[in-house]
């Protein structure tokens, strides 16, 4: 059979400064660089959806038509003339190429300048060319908004179990799994879903703990039988449209089978409502408190300047922890990553050793300024590396010009690109070792749990300013759906 296959990933917070263009996806923002045709094939063997798809169908009978994969950074809306294009090659090889089924590596979060539900509309297309027999199976973020179009237009769509997302490459694997099962002559799957009646910070839904952890063991254990897959996205809590938000869903051959286990993960996370809310520090607060931390250990404590996440919409640009480290003159501190293109060139341009006076950062759309200084150059590279830590594991990426600014005790790792630091290489390019440092503050939430956990002494999330707000309750909703409570036992938004 002929299996065409294609990628499509935006995280959109609809509450950014940036929108993610063409040129955005043809760079890739810390995933891999947009890929045409055969080259697809290349991204065996890395941990994202479609590498774990076509492992899983490599040596194989059937034939793989792959069209195009391309991902961009976080940020607010896909523009218009992004979306069209890049839909546009997928449903305009679908029609041409007649496949007989196809697989989607898809986010589940894309809102665009036109459209509220980027990947639902995505796949109505898709099913308009292809029609109703051809089966579309598609894999999912843990961060999903998963809506309701997006389920009657897949036959099959099956999510991340983990954050940090270290199991993309075994999502992919099971989106092959049910993708062969329909080719196999499989009927087609009841469904059950179930939307959970609270909005949950990204910063609480890291499944390295509870509740996350249990919920997912639980999700697991009732995945037998009669049942052929079970997801649950806690949502993309930073984009205004109706269907934001936590979503458990289901297939199986017994449809009441498949909403009894839907109703006990449900059920179990909206028992556990408050334990979904973690708290967080001021960047003061979290300073002080990793000095005291970090007083005789031999390992680094880490914050997470989480509302700042190029990950999560943020333009990893905010100055609020380094201010803080400065001003209470931490040593052996190190920041990363800073994106500031024309502070990288101007280290280039002045060389390793000598030092520069400038502007560092700064985020005007929140009146966030440049952090003023004298910076000594301590070293200079082209920004290339090959992540090494369990997210991502393989794929090459590039921070562009990139320099290691120094002052007082802190180290800043300036990049070209908006990249978050979820790998320890993102530090290494700049000569930063980060084993060696007392205390480390990656501009991410929880993704660099993954590779900093293992030399972590303890990890503080910090709440200086930045795009991804850290308490949903903040944020200037409009189109929520009426009812909804905006955090763990938070308020009811009233429409």
């Amino acid at each position: 059979m002929k299996i065409l296959i294609a990628g499509f990933q935006h995280e959109t917070n609809t509450f950014a400064p940036t929108k993610a263009d063409w040129d955005a996806f043809v760079q890739g923002g810390g995933m891999p660089s947009m890929t045409h045709g055969s080259d697809v094939l290349d991204l065996r063997g890395i941990n994202i959806p479609v590498g774990g798809f076509l492992d899983a169908m490599h040596g194989g009978p059937h034939q793989i038509i792959p069209v195009i994969w391309t991902a961009a950074c976080p940020s607010a809306q896909v523009t218009e003339d992004a979306f069209e294009r890049i839909t546009g090659k997928i449903v305009e090889a679908a029609s041409e190429q007649r496949p007989d089924a196809i697989y989607l590596d898809i986010h589940g979060a894309m809102v665009t300048e036109h459209f509220d539900d980027g990947e639902g509309e995505l796949l109505k297309r898709i099913r308009q060319v292809v029609g109703n027999n051809v089966p579309v199976v598609g894999s999912l973020d843990l961060h999903a908004n998963v809506t309701e179009l997006m389920l009657q237009q897949a036959d099959a769509l099956v999510a991340y179990r983990t954050y940090p997302h270290v199991d993309m490459a075994e999502t992919g694997e099971l989106a092959a799994f049910l993708l062969n099962y329909f080719m196999d002559g499989g009927n087609r799957l009841s469904i059950s879903r179930r939307r959970i009646p609270f909005i949950i910070p990204l910063h609480g839904q890291c499944t390295d703990m509870e509740p996350a952890m249990g919920t997912y063991t639980h999700l697991e254990s009732l995945e037998q039988g009669s049942i052929t897959s079970l997801s649950f996205t806690p949502g993309f809590p930073a984009a205004d449209f109706p269907e934001c938000g936590g979503l458990v869903w289901g297939y199986g051959t017994n449809q009441a089978v498949v909403a009894n286990a839907v109703d006990s993960i449900t059920n179990q996370i909206n028992q556990r409502e408050s334990d979904w809310w973690i708290d967080i520090y001021k960047p003061d607060e979290a300073v002080k408190e990793a000095m005291r931390l970090s007083n005789g250990s031999d390992r680094p404590v880490v914050i997470a300047d989480t509302q700042d996440n190029p990950g999560a919409g943020g333009n990893s640009n905010t100055t609020g922890m380094l201010r803080a480290l400065v001003a209470n003159q931490v040593q052996d501190a190190a920041l990363g990553v800073l994106f500031d293109p024309e502070a990288a060139e101007a280290a280039h341009k002045t060389g390793v050793g000598k030092t520069i006076t400038l502007g560092l950062g700064g985020e005007p759309a929140l009146g966030d300024h440049p952090f003023e200084g004298t910076f000594s150059i301590e070293h200079l590279s082209n920004g290339d590396l090959t992540v090494k830590g369990p997210m991502m594991r393989g794929a090459k990426i590039s921070l562009g010009p990139t320099a290691c600014l120094k002052i007082n005790g802190v180290r800043i790792v300036v990049g070209s690109s908006k990249v978050q630091l979820l790998d320890r290489e993102l530090y290494r390019v700049a000569g930063v070792e980060p084993e060696q440092m007392k205390i480390l503050v990656n501009k991410s939430s929880v993704h660099f749990r993954a590779d900093f956990t293992p030399i972590a002494h303890s990890i503080l999330v910090a709440e200086a300013p930045g795009p991804m707000v850290a308490d949903p309750i903040s944020l200037p909703w409009k189109r929520l759906s009426p009812g909804i409570r905006m955090r763990p036992n938070g308020p009811v938004f009233a429409g």
